[in-house]
């Protein structure tokens, strides 16, 4: 995926377009530029972010504003923000295009810089999973985002032919309703995807706008379409499969690639939606995940 419409650097952004805090910080993160350079780590759960952060050696920053907490220290010399998002896409793309203004934008100015600067962004969340052979507690991670919401959109973007091919190939597949948001699709860094993949399920991760109709969850009222989640796990397309439900990769990956950014999502399996099971312990093994991310991507 790349962006088809970039702004160019010099560009004034206005400060109704570009919001930032009183102090110069990015206006939700409540984030400054840090020129030291940084990974990140991020869940969607604030309560996640101090289970990443007693993994670091040491702590430099703790800040918080909203649901978006931030704690920036160390883990094996390199330097990490562990970051909440809060929940499904339309908090991405406040996190997102915030951490670019951050790197790419000159704050005082309101420009664009001329370089750029690209993040390494690792998503830690959960998931259900949607295949039969990916039990509760394994970890999955997303080769591509298939976006069920409506994020991407709102960006000017085309998708290459790879993406596009799967696109075409699950909406046949699937013999996608007229009555739902069109999909798109979106794929991971393939390099950040096999250093994560390694022991690990890999898959398209489906990306819902919503967690009960949204998955085809039924409590009190039904679903547009029945059956729907069955035609996600039986779709294959060069040798990929749908692997799980979230809320959150579809953004990660797109934005990140317009952007021009690197992201990976690792998500723990808390519930199989093929088996109707649920974890009986997914904070020890969220924790594991967490172990495993950071010892990988400081290695």
């Amino acid at each position: 995926m790349r962006s088809t419409r970039p702004i160019p650097p010099g560009t004034f952004l206005e400060p109704s377009e570009l919001v930032l805090g009183p102090d110069g910080s990015a206006y939700h993160l409540a984030l400054l530029p840090d020129p030291g350079g940084r990974s990140g780590a991020g869940g969607r759960d604030p309560g996640r972010i101090k289970l990443i952060s007693d993994q670091f050696e040491h702590v430099e920053l703790r800040t918080a504003n909203r649901e978006f907490i931030a704690h920036t220290g160390t883990y094996h010399g390199t330097r990490i923000t562990a970051l909440s998002t809060g929940i499904g896409t339309d908090n991405i793309d406040i996190v997102l295009n915030e951490l670019d203004a951050l790197v790419n934008v000159d704050l005082v100015r309101r420009t664009p810089k001329e370089t750029h600067r690209s993040l390494r962004i690792v998503r830690l969340g959960t998931c259900g999973s949607l295949q039969p052979d990916i039990p509760v507690d394994a970890r999955i991670v997303s080769t591509h985002g298939l976006g069920l919401d409506n994020v991407l959109h709102y960006y000017a973007h085309a998708h290459d032919a790879d993406e596009s091919a799967l696109l075409q190939a699950f909406e046949a597949h699937t013999m996608w309703p007229e009555a739902l948001p069109h999909p798109y699709v979106a794929k991971g860094d393939q390099g950040l995807v096999a250093l994560l993949a390694e022991g690990n399920h890999a898959g398209i991760t489906a990306t819902a706008g919503g967690f009960y109709g949204p998955q085809g969850r039924q409590v009190r009222l039904g679903t547009t379409v029945d059956g729907l989640n069955d035609r996600f796990t039986s779709f294959r397309h060069a040798g990929l499969r749908i692997a799980n439900y979230e809320m959150e990769t579809s953004a990660l990956y797109g934005l990140s690639a317009l952007l021009g950014h690197r992201a990976a999502t690792v998500c723990t399996v808390v519930a199989n939606r093929f088996l109707k099971k649920f974890s009986e312990d997914h904070h020890a093994a969220v924790k594991r995940m967490v172990g495993e991310v950071l010892e990988r991507t400081t290695a």
